[in-house]
């Protein structure tokens, strides 16, 4: 019965998460959330057409992304304040992928990005009802970094035809774009140019002196009157200024993506990758703002949350959709208290696009260019590259080879370079724990052990800390620097292990600690084990190692453990031994004479 119950309760967190963060709706809160997403559903507007210009979509696709998947998101999700929809990087990346198998905008390239949308959707759906919200972990922080800044410089070459006003062939590599825009500077637009350039001017205004207005809302509408006037003033066909189309004002239309073995095939790596990249932003972005309130974050049920929204989002036109950093941090910043102000955001977004989508045809193309340029030059995170670069040389390499990797390699595999860098490079260090010597420290009364190369050690006695893992992938390395110690100081046939560095130890790591005890056994000494921790072998069954190498041999107390392993050496010599390093020592007299030669017998490879 308790099963049962159990069971049905963990189904009732998953389908109706919302039920959680019902009683918190107040008219206090309601007024927080509704003002909060108005202010939301105003950004999302240029938003969302300057992020599907990013993707290859049709404008009014990037807005359709930011209707019924962010309602969905944030009924399904954990989060209170994180806001789905369109983001730079997953439309960067869904550009990438799908440019190759067709021309961006057409009908076959809307049709593979709702496919997409959906496949990314049921992998982050079965993910969350697998529980594998701890997967997004093996995505470093260096990699977001190196991806984000190479995504952003992407972003820049590919809006510079826009920006200056330039007719290029169509081009989906970097060296070519970048080749096409010199080669054509000669043909630059001024007048497309000047309000691209007061597009930008507006926004950094905005930013420096207004932070706290949506500076692009500000800078769109300069960049638009900018454009305006200049054709008014000089003509329309000598400003020659390039307007984007006229939104069409309606719902969300019916979509159905095209789910073929073919596509299946074609979609596959781009899915698992923009899956990867897409949980890794929402998550995330959750998890500071999270921080910021206290609340508890379920990250299972976001992936489960990001699922469904994505899921849904195909049927109704969108395409890829995920936690939206500048939306959520807005939302977070304009006082919402509860998820209801993202569902305010979509449902007050359709309205809105009903009501001025047919004003987007007095909307330049350079104006969007210039929007995405500040968009883009924010994404480089200047601050923590520097930090990176100078605190670690493994996550600078990380982050170089994911930036260049992004630069001139396919996106999704600038993706799976990363996190498998990432991987590769975690195990190394796990491979390699710290292995230092210790001894007590005579100089302080209670002794305590220490990692001075100073100190002298016993000849019968070496006290050795184990800082990692003892498992398959270390067994190696332990052994060799192991096997070191005993080949330099052969005298020393007892062996103290200080484990309470030790988070696990696997069935290999018990077999080398087993090997290395019958080493010393055969020398006439013998292995003992120091404050291992409790459940540390809880996977498989230590009973065995442990009966062999002596329950009497494993320790709970430093004292006990000096004392019961002093009280097994030879006290031949003891007597002889200048050291005097354990407290015990005082009780051995002292005699002045050669010291003993000791021999250790063949060392057991």
């Amino acid at each position: 019965m308790k099963s049962s119950a159990t069971r049905w309760q963990y189904w009732k967190n998953v389908l109706f998460p919302f039920l959680h963060w019902r009683h918190l709706i107040t008219p206090r809160t309601l007024k927080a959330d509704i003002q909060a997403g108005l202010i939301g559903a105003v950004i999302a507007l240029p938003q969302g057409v300057a992020f599907a210009a990013i993707a290859g979509m049709p404008p009014q696709y990037g807005l359709y992304a930011g209707m019924v998947p962010a309602i969905v998101a944030a009924l399904f999700g954990s989060s209170w304040h994180l806001v789905s929809g369109p983001t730079t990087a997953a439309s960067i990346v869904m550009f990438s992928v799908l440019s190759e198998h067709a021309a961006p905008g057409s009908p076959h390239y809307i049709e593979l990005a709702l496919t997409l949308t959906i496949m990314v959707g049921l992998i982050q759906l079965s993910m969350g009802l697998v529980r594998f919200g701890a997967i997004v972990n093996f995505i470093s922080h260096s990699v977001v970094v190196g991806f984000t800044a190479g995504a952003a410089i992407l972003i820049i070459v590919s809006q510079l035809k826009h920006f200056l006003g330039l007719q290029l062939p169509r081009t989906t590599d970097l060296p070519h774009t970048l080749g096409a825009v010199v080669s054509h500077l000669n043909e630059l637009n001024p007048a497309t140019l000047a309000t691209g350039c007061a597009t930008i001017a507006a926004g950094l205004l905005a930013k420096r002196f207004a932070p706290r207005w949506p500076y692009i809302i500000i800078s769109m509408l300069c960049g638009c009157a900018t454009g305006l006037l200049i054709q008014r003033i000089a003509g329309a066909e000598t400003a020659n200024i390039a307007f984007a189309e006229a939104l069409p004002a309606s719902l969300p239309p019916l979509s159905a993506p095209v789910i073929t073995l073919e596509n299946i095939r074609l979609l596959a790596p781009a899915a698992l990758a923009t899956t990867l990249f897409a949980l890794t932003e929402a998550v995330s972005i959750a998890r500071s703002l999270a921080d910021k309130t206290g609340q508890d974050l379920d990250g299972n049920q976001e992936f489960i949350g990001q699922g469904l929204s994505n899921i849904v989002g195909s049927f109704f036109s969108g395409y890829v959709a995920t936690g939206s950093f500048n939306r959520s941090g807005l939302n977070f910043q304009a006082g919402a208290k509860t998820p209801l102000s993202a569902i305010i955001a979509g449902l007050a977004l359709i309205v809105i696009v009903i009501l001025v989508a047919p004003l987007t045809a007095y909307l330049p193309l350079s104006v969007m260019a210039g929007i995405l340029l500040l968009v883009a030059w924010g994404l480089i995170d200047v601050v923590h590259i520097r930090k990176i670069l100078q605190a670690s040389t493994y996550e600078s390499l990380i982050l170089i080879s994911t930036f260049i990797a992004t630069l001139f390699l396919e996106l999704e595999f600038a993706i799976f370079l990363g996190v498998m860098l990432s991987l590769v490079l975690y195990l190394n260090r796990t491979s390699h724990p710290h292995i230092r010597i210790r001894v007590p420290d005579p100089r302080l009364p209670t002794r305590p052990f220490t990692t001075d190369t100073r100190l002298p050690e016993c000849p019968q006695f070496k006290i050795v800390r184990i800082d990692g893992s003892l498992y398959f992938g270390a067994i190696s390395h332990v052994r060799q620097v192991l096997q070191a110690m005993l080949r330099e100081n052969p005298g020393q046939i007892h062996m103290l292990i200080v484990a309470s560095g030790m988070n696990l130890i696997d069935m290999t790591g018990a077999e080398l600690l087993l090997d290395l005890d019958r080493t010393l056994h055969a020398k006439g000494g013998h292995l003992y084990l120091y404050n291992v921790k409790e459940g540390v072998c809880d996977h498989f069954k230590f009973v065995e190692y442990l009966l062999e190498i002596g329950a009497e041999n494993i320790y709970e107390s430093k004292a006990e453990a000096i004392a019961g392993i002093f009280d097994a050496l030879d006290r031949d010599i003891c007597m002889r031994c200048r050291a005097r390093i354990f407290l015990e020592c005082t009780n051995v007299p002292y005699i002045a004479d050669e010291p003993v030669v000791i021999d250790p017998g063949p060392l057991s490879s």
